[in-house]
């Protein structure tokens, strides 16, 4: 059968405007009746583009009985439905590594900004408060601190090796150790948050990782400790976080997802020891573009032998 490509969601324009170079594209949300669309023309695709952030779940693959292969723009695949992904026999492919270095850069930003006060200090100054109350109070230093990994893999190993050059002490916590990282497992994530003064999200989200970071691990990091989350919103019990910091038991967070986006809590925004960023960790002209032309290269492999370039293993 002829190919057909299916946009899930809108994309990011130059990625969008090539892909009818390739084959025949529709975009899903174009259709006034989405469900009447798939319900007529379900069958004619054999290609989906979607993101990490829209996914793909059981009804929209099910809608699509020809489909062959999933095309996700970005690293984390947890919103796609993988058992029908398996079940159906679908290729899947996402961006990895060429995000590593920006989600890097931006997990060290809101680490100092959330440590240091830097956003809390910058409104401070906006209000007019300098000159009415005087400077803000003194912060934390973040050089020669303790650092905890949640997850170490590709992201999570590019910010450990940023976290060198502020001569971070570091240790990590995954399910198993990773004998070729020079730095030290622990097996046991409250251990590790114990030890720490600062804790990096950087795992998977996934039903596995889900709430990982608990009532109990924020307790154990403690009223001087600080958490920084650039993985998904999903690892964290948000309602957990929000009672830490109320209470005093957890000193600052630094986020970029959150468990319903684009929803954020109320008091977490209200909450100067909380930064907020819309979920922009990969959100570079460079690494969009890049995120962008991998998503197109494997495409063309699919269309053209049958493979892809980034294959998820399932």
């Amino acid at each position: 059968m002829s190919q057909k490509i299916l946009q899930a969601c809108p994309l990011p324009p130059p990625l969008a405007a090539k892909l009818p170079s390739l084959c025949q594209t529709e975009l899903l949300s174009d259709a006034p009746d989405q469900a009447a669309f798939l319900r007529e023309r379900g069958g004619e695709f054999t290609v989906l583009i979607t993101t990490g952030t829209q996914g793909a779940d059981k009804a929209l693959i099910d809608a699509l009985p020809n489909l062959q292969a999933i095309c996700s723009l970005g690293v984390g695949y947890d919103a796609i439905d993988l058992d029908a992904v398996r079940a159906r026999g679908v290729m899947l492919s996402n961006t990895p590594d060429v995000l590593n270095d920006c989600v890097a850069d931006l997990a060290i930003g809101l680490l100092i900004d959330v440590v240091r006060g830097i956003s809390a200090s910058d409104r401070h100054v906006r209000r007019g408060d300098w000159p009415r109350v005087g400077p803000t109070m003194p912060s934390t230093r973040v050089s020669g601190k303790r650092l905890g990994m949640l997850g170490m893999g590709r992201v999570g190993q590019v910010i450990a090796r940023r976290a060198i050059g502020f001569n971070m002490e570091i240790r990590y916590h995954t399910r198993t150790a990773k004998s070729e990282l020079p730095w030290q497992h622990e097996p046991s994530l409250i251990d590790l948050a114990q030890w720490c003064d600062f804790l990096i999200v950087a795992c998977p989200g996934s039903p596995e990782t889900f709430h990982l970071v608990s009532a109990e691990v924020l307790k154990a990091l403690g009223p001087n400790g600080y958490l920084v989350n650039i993985a998904r919103g999903s690892v964290v019990d948000e309602q957990a976080l929000v009672a830490a910091l109320e209470s005093g038991q957890l000193g600052g967070a630094g986020l970029d997802v959150f468990e319903n986006e684009p929803e954020v809590p109320a008091p977490l925004l209200s909450n100067e020891r909380v930064v907020v960023l819309p979920h922009v960790g990969s959100a570079t002209r460079e690494t969009r573009a890049a995120m962008c032309e991998l998503v197109l290269k494997n495409v063309e492999r699919f269309l053209t032998k049958r493979s892809l370039v980034t294959p998820v293993e399932l």
